[in-house]
């Protein structure tokens, strides 16, 4: 991204911030492209045959940041972890949507090497909500960086300046995340 493009972005979240919900309509676009990348990534590891695509599930993303107030939103990647977060809901509600319909839903996602770790192929995105949300409450950072790895594919560079911490802390932070999540969601998780 250009210069005078990062300087549109910040002015934008600026406007947001104070209130102008129609930066956020013209920051969408200059993002676009970014947020597609970071939809199709959360898509590719869903089912096969999963009704969202990545362009709708950017839309819906956008549509609940529209129903909210602007958060406190940094810089461009903070932004695009406060989306990926927000598609991640997303893919959750549509999966308790469709378990609500039929027992299982068939949510189920294929977390082979996402997480850089050992667990089971089919493991169902509500388990990884529910993972995610019981690490929360244990240590709500560890659970933010996996957000912004996982979900929204930032770097550890990126993560670290988005919460503030130092790149170290995030690795360290990442590892012990990475081996309670495998804890939670192993061979329990496919029963």
């Amino acid at each position: 991204m250009s210069g005078t493009s990062t300087d549109t972005v910040t002015a934008l979240l600026e406007r947001w911030r104070s209130g102008d919900k129609a930066a956020l309509g013209q920051l969408i676009p200059l993002l676009y492209t970014e947020l597609r990348k970071v939809a199709h990534r959360q898509l590719r590891n869903e089912r096969f045959e999963h009704t969202l695509e990545s362009k709708a599930l950017v839309h819906e993303a956008y549509l609940r940041l529209v129903d909210q107030q602007p958060a406190f939103v940094e810089n461009r990647n903070h932004f695009v972890g406060i989306a990926s977060t927000l598609m991640r809901q997303v893919l959750v509600d549509h999966a308790r949507q469709l378990r609500a319909a039929k027992r299982d839903g068939g949510c189920r996602i294929d977390l082979t090497g996402a997480l850089d770790m050992p667990l089971p192929q089919d493991v169902n995105v509500v388990e990884i909500d529910n993972a995610l949300n019981a690490l929360a409450t244990l240590d709500a950072r560890q659970a933010r960086i996996v957000e912004m790895r996982f979900f929204g594919g930032l770097s550890i560079e990126d993560t670290a300046r988005v919460i503030g911490i130092s790149p170290a802390t995030v690795k360290r932070e990442w590892v012990t995340a990475r081996a309670w999540l495998t804890r939670e969601l192993g061979p329990a998780a496919t029963t």
